[in-house]
């Protein structure tokens, strides 16, 4: 891994926590009906864990999470381009 990724393995808690507050946040959004608010809130979410999957070498983790990240992608696309 890369000398700046590893550098943000000092905060992986914090990464964590801020993980929880914004699957929390989508969450909310979701039970709102907060469009695109779900997919904004669940990419940073799903980013954060795909980090932490590669530090720790948890590919399950890793993979499942890259597959949730292209489906937030190709959500907020089409609500970007309105299809």
């Amino acid at each position: 891994m890369t000398r700046p990724l590893l550098a943000l393995a000092a905060f992986e808690q914090e990464l964590k926590w801020l993980a929880l507050a914004l699957g929390l946040a989508s969450t909310i959004a979701i039970v709102q009906d907060w469009q695109p608010w779900p997919m904004i809130l669940g990419l940073p979410f799903c980013l954060i864990w795909i980090y932490c999957g590669w530090l720790h070498t948890e590919r399950q983790l890793k993979w499942i999470n890259i597959l949730f990240s292209a489906l937030y992608v190709y959500g907020l696309l089409r609500w970007a381009l309105g299809t």
